[in-house]
């Protein structure tokens, strides 16, 4: 796997100022409008999709018996919420003729 920077929300906020010509308090502020409208949608338990991009999507797993693999012992693992993320078509493709 390659080690390359991580994508932040000043990253994205500098984008936006300089692509779009908002001051760095509006495109910070329009990035946090952003992932709090997504925060939200995904917290009320609706999928958010992106078109081109992908979809997080939230999945609900059941109830499980898991094993220790230090000790071997079962361990019940309780139902819980899970956000998963799948990439579009396009956004694989883009990556792959990337590398």
């Amino acid at each position: 796997m390659r080690s390359v920077g991580t994508l932040t929300r000043a990253d994205l906020a500098e984008t936006i100022n300089r692509k779009m010509g908002l001051s760095r308090a509006e495109s910070l502020d329009l990035v946090e409008a952003i992932l709090t409208k997504m925060s939200d949608a995904l917290a009320k338990g609706e999928n958010v999709k992106i078109s081109g991009f992908g979809s997080f999507v939230l999945r609900d797993k059941n109830e499980r018996v898991g094993r220790n693999p230090k000790t071997g012992i079962e361990v019940p693992i309780t139902p819980r919420r899970v956000l998963t993320f799948r990439a579009s078509q396009l956004l694989k493709e883009q990556i792959a003729t990337a590398s």
